[in-house]
């Protein structure tokens, strides 16, 4: 729709306070990053430039790259795990089959829980000395397996990986929200052929949520990717860093008045950000549905 002098003027004027402040909150913080990345600071004295080396220590530091490795996994079991249960759930929920709706409250309750309550639920759960985990495991004569399970290198962060399960519901409101907007005479129209059930679910269902998904990964990438609390809270990247990751690595390095290495690492996690969310939107583009073709 062409729009003449004035609307363009009047919209330009709407959106001048967004304008202003996505740069004073976003645009500008990120560049003094950047900026700041390029420097050796301590937080008190000036910054001194020092060019890359702040990127050469990080990317030879060991502890950065497992924590780079631990965000990747995070971001990759987010979207295959959380998100594909979060689509199985919604679909099977969308059909309003007997207590859909307690099983959908319960599902999404997680979500208006604080982080730092689960957590402690979650660290009471692998307790070595009470928890729970160990407690069935004795109760049923598995005794033997019983472990330090937050303390065992082994263990650790897969155990830490599993609280991601908390955020299934959230996942599914999005998709069940979208499978809502799918009109029902397509339903109609294929059970009159003869589809069944499941040929409806992955020719229908499946490709007319498309964007539903897609807003679901994308944030189930970037939640992995910036994770930080629940590992803080559970295990706070122990053993032996095992469950550390990007944004724990950099807080540490605040804490430690390494402010250029932290600063530094911030924009190796916008960079991967960056990257993952134009992969997964190219990757969308070019799945293309029967209504789009």
């Amino acid at each position: 729709m062409k729009l003449n002098k004035e609307a363009r003027i009047g919209i330009c004027i709407f959106l001048l306070p967004a304008v202003f402040l996505f740069a004073v909150f976003f645009i500008y913080p990120v560049f003094y990053v950047i900026v700041r990345s390029f420097t050796e600071w301590n937080g008190i004295t000036a910054p001194v430039f020092n060019g890359i080396e702040n990127y050469k220590k990080i990317l030879s530091d060991p502890v950065f790259i497992h924590s780079l490795r631990n965000n990747v996994i995070w971001a990759v079991c987010a979207v295959v795990v959380q998100v594909g249960l979060a689509l199985l759930m919604a679909m099977i929920l969308s059909k309003q089959p007997r207590g859909w709706k307690f099983f959908r409250t319960v599902y999404f309750l997680p979500q208006v829980i604080s982080g730092v309550a689960l957590a402690a639920m979650w660290g009471a759960v692998y307790n070595s000395d009470y928890g729970l985990l160990n407690g069935i495991l004795k109760a049923i004569g598995l005794g033997k397996y019983a472990t330090n399970w937050l303390g065992n290198p082994k263990t650790a962060f897969p155990c830490v990986l599993i609280y991601g399960l908390f955020y299934i519901g959230y996942y599914m409101t999005i998709i069940m929200a979208g499978i809502a907007n799918v009109p029902e005479d397509y339903y109609e129209a294929a059970r009159i052929d003869g589809a069944s059930e499941l040929q409806i679910d992955f020719y229908i269902t499946i490709p007319m949520i498309k964007s539903s998904i897609q807003t679901c990964v994308l944030l189930a990438a970037v939640f992995g990717l910036r994770t930080f609390e629940n590992i803080y809270l559970l295990t706070n990247g122990g053993p032996a860093n095992k469950t550390s990751v990007i944004v724990l690595y950099l807080y540490n390095k605040m804490r430690n008045n390494k402010y250029g290495i932290a600063n530094a690492s911030s924009v190796v996690l916008i960079m991967l950000g960056v990257v993952v969310i134009v992969a997964i939107r190219t990757i969308f583009a070019h799945i293309k549905t029967d209504e789009e073709n």
